[in-house]
């Protein structure tokens, strides 16, 4: 019966979630779908109310049939209805009654590029991106565009150079900052109004106080605690315990992702629970009544809630365990999805932004599916398996099922070892996260929280070693179908499993052909993902062109380029991640980069030098700050030369002849970064005429085009900055490409490639191609002017 219970508000929540979405999406239309959802629960509320006043049986009658239904069922029936239409009336109302506020922010940011000033509360953490610079969350106060001030109460999303921040010590969850650049609107249906890009400064007005600034404090104490012990371990300790994940590293951070563990550096309901049962169990041993403890639980979830930083994330995982302490007070903790649909409705009401969160659908469909399967899942492993490991791996293989179908709009890639990840670091994180909150907690008495870091260290050690040992075996992820597609696709495949799994033999003749046909569709999806493995690593060489001379590396949003003449190799960047870089190489057969090129030393430029390292025999360099010297002399302590890049210096590789263009030797215009970036001109030997621009912005742009230096017509142009909106029309006018390339990664934050550049690509003639949309690319020459196109996505 409770379960039924559960089941029936599933459509509640359901039906509040596609309002929310609908009403955020186009919120225009919010007013008018308020209006008409509570006209529609006025209409239901009277049907309730006549059927509790009328006796028997609700009978319908049909031309040929007369059936019977009974009273209760039908008023059940209307009720879970009205609730329905209550809770989505309620959500589009939030929608209505914020737009006013939100649309008249907006409108200032509608031209796009506008100077504003912002002043704003920040109330994210502090995240860095590939490219280095800095983002997070915060509500704008006021927003003023010229002589114009607007005094608002919006959400933000601000991005900033780490160098742009005066004070960045004292930029934090509750610091009051004004920040100076550009902003454009929000995309629909997410809760920022405005998407901030800082280009003149960012200044911390007022340094988080109170308790913002104790909680700021304590995780930056468990930062330094960790900081000096040996390993991938010690930056993991406060991700696992607080969700605070600066110090971990690039190439952690990506093995973390493609081991399917990223769960655990991100607070969620896990924590949640683990923090509140500790709290229970406390409260226990000293006899506190259940009410009290639930009392004790929730004070404590609310310190830890702002301990981690109140983000809306943080905040709808503890919503979650809040549901669960109510569950507890009322002694039916075995209603576990009628309490998840009303946290998931709840939540809806209060925050109709979270309808079109990843993270959000990622933590309700995880939920759900261990309530639903992973008791299904465990009986039937347990037909083949030991219990205690049938039970261990029905958890992970339950979530993994039911999240991979989303996971794949994100990347279409399948992580094969995700479900074994889970089951070796799984039992670690428990003991980390705790001996890592206690450190936290434990600032004031240096020694003991020296201890329990070093402590939270052995578990989080073990969680970093799966994660890379993981990552790096052989065929770790299995190529895709992308988009909706891929992911209903993948839905299936996965219900086939949990049916193969979870159906016993026996039983009826319809649960009988249900489980021969998952079975045959498991069979089916197993050996095209092992052929398509095979093809993508050991076979992933024969899938290629044995002609190319011009490989665009599929790494994401970075860029990774490589040319070949007559055996020779270039690699123009390394993208943001080793891995992805090291799978492009591998399946190009190549051990040996004869000249790495890189352009600028940004993340999503360099990121993946750790793929070749002790393999480059030169590498050709732009000017660099600190941290670009370092990478180049961690690249000639292995063996390579290096040779810094100016105007005018050129070479030859294989057959083919190289070119600097960019940037001028000595120029003090530009500074190390974007727009000093190495601009190639490489042609001969196979290779087509082509331009690669780096991340060059649009007023370098100019300067190159006025210099003479560019030698059109290009065959390929590989296109500035991923193609970010600041370009200049006229270089590629200029430039004549018949090709454009766009290195860029599958949404990614930055909107690349913008509308912008695609306009003046579109008129300029080029044909587009697209890593995101087209994986990787290779070009070669097929004739005088020709030139030949590969894709892997399209052939």
């Amino acid at each position: 019966m409770r379960r039924r219970l559960g089941l029936r508000l599933v459509p509640v929540a359901g039906a509040c979630w596609a309002v929310a979405a609908t009403a955020t999406l186009a919120p225009g239309a919010s007013p008018w779908i308020a209006l008409a959802l509570w006209a529609i629960v006025l209409a239901l509320a009277a049907v309730v109310l006549r059927l509790s006043t009328t006796q028997g049986a609700s009978r319908y009658r049909g031309t040929a049939t007369r059936f019977q239904l009974p009273r209760h069922v039908v008023r059940r029936a209307v009720v879970v209805a009205v609730l329905a239409a209550a809770v989505s009336a309620a959500a589009a109302s939030h929608v209505a009654l914020a737009q006013p506020a939100r649309s008249a922010v907006a409108d200032l940011a509608l031209a796009g590029g506008r100077a504003v000033d912002i002043r704003a509360d920040v109330v994210g953490k502090i995240e860095r991106r590939a490219d280095g610079a800095l983002a997070f969350d915060a509500r704008a106060s006021r927003v003023s565009i010229g002589a114009e001030s607007h005094a608002t109460g919006v959400e933000i999303t601000v991005r900033v150079p780490s160098d742009d921040v005066d004070r960045p010590g004292q930029l934090d969850v509750g610091a009051t900052i004004v920040a100076h650049g550009t902003a454009r609107p929000g995309r629909p249906g997410e809760r920022s109004v405005l998407e901030v890009w800082v280009s003149r400064g960012l200044e911390v007005v007022n340094p988080p106080h109170g308790v913002a600034a104790a909680a700021g404090g304590l995780r930056r104490g468990l930062v330094d605690a960790v900081d000096g012990l040996p390993g991938d371990g010690a930056g993991l300790v406060p991700g696992l315990a607080v969700g605070d994940t600066s110090a971990v590293s690039p190439s952690l951070d990506a093995a973390m992702k493609e081991s399917s563990l990223s769960h655990l550096t991100a607070v969620s309901g896990a924590n949640c629970a683990l923090v509140v049962g500790i709290a229970f169990a406390l409260a226990a041993a000293l006899g506190a009544s259940r009410g009290m403890r639930a009392a004790i639980g929730l004070c404590v979830l609310a310190g830890f809630v702002v301990l981690v930083t109140p983000e809306p994330s943080v905040v709808r995982a503890a919503g979650m365990a809040a549901m669960a302490m109510l569950a507890v007070l009322l002694g039916r903790a075995g209603l576990g999805m009628t309490l998840l649909s009303v946290a998931v409705a709840l939540l809806l009401v209060l925050d109709p932004w979270l309808a079109a969160s990843l993270g959000f659908a990622l933590s309700v469909v995880a939920t759900g599916s261990l309530l639903l399967w992973a008791r299904p899942l465990a009986t039937g492993l347990a037909r083949a398996l030991p219990r205690p490991l049938a039970l261990a791996l029905a958890v992970p293989l339950a979530a993994q099922l039911a999240c991979g179908p989303l996971l794949i709009l994100i990347e279409p890639a399948v992580p094969v070892y995700g479900v074994l990840a889970n089951l070796l670091a799984g039992p670690a994180a428990p003991a980390a996260t705790v001996l890592g909150l206690g450190a936290c907690l434990s600032a004031p008495v240096p020694w003991l929280q020296s201890g329990l870091a070093a402590l939270a260290w052995l578990p989080a050690s073990w969680i970093a070693a799966t994660a890379t040992t993981v990552s790096a075996l052989p065929a770790d992820a299995l190529p895709w179908l992308e988009g909706v597609p891929g992911a209903l696709a993948l839905a299936g495949a996965g219900l086939a499993i949990g049916l193969a799994i979870a159906l016993d033999r026996g039983g009826t003749r319809a649960r009988r052909a249900a489980r021969r046909t998952s079975v045959a569709v498991v069979a089916v999806v197993v050996g095209a993902g092992l052929g398509t493995g095979a093809l993508t690593t050991v076979a992933g060489r024969w899938t290629l062109p044995a002609d190319w001379s011009v490989l665009a590396c599929d790494v994401g949003q970075g860029d990774a380029v490589l040319l070949r003449s007559e055996g020779a190799v270039v690699l123009v960047d390394t993208g943001p991640d080793p891995e992805p870089l090291a799978d492009c190489l591998s399946r190009a057969g190549l051990d040996r980069i004869d000249l790495l090129v890189l352009t600028h030393y940004d993340l999503d430029h360099i990121g993946g030098l750790d793929a070749v390292r002790g393999r480059v025999g030169t590498v050709l360099h732009g000017p660099g700050d600190a941290d670009g010297r370092a990478a180049i002399a961690s690249l000639t302590a292995e063996g390579a030369r290096a040779i810094e890049a100016s105007e005018g210096l050129s070479g030859s590789l294989g057959g083919a002849r190289w070119r600097v263009l960019w940037p001028k030797a000595g120029s003090r215009a530009f500074p190390p970064g974007n727009d000093a970036s190495v601009v190639l001109d490489v042609r001969g030997g196979g290779i087509p005429p082509m331009l690669l621009l780096g991340d060059l912005s649009a007023s370098p742009q100019r300067l190159l085009t006025a210099s003479g230096a560019l030698d059109p017509p290009y065959a390929i142009v590989k296109t500035a900055h991923h193609g970010s909106a600041d370009q200049e029309a006229g270089l590629y006018a200029a430039a004549e490409p018949s090709i454009a390339l766009v290195t860029v990664g599958a949404g990614n934050d930055y909107g690349h490639p913008r509308d912008e550049a695609l306009a003046i690509l579109d008129e300029v003639g080029a044909r587009i191609l697209r890593t995101d949309h087209d994986g990787a690319i290779a070009l070669w020459s097929s004739g005088t002017d020709a030139v030949s196109v590969w894709r892997d996505r399209g052939g």
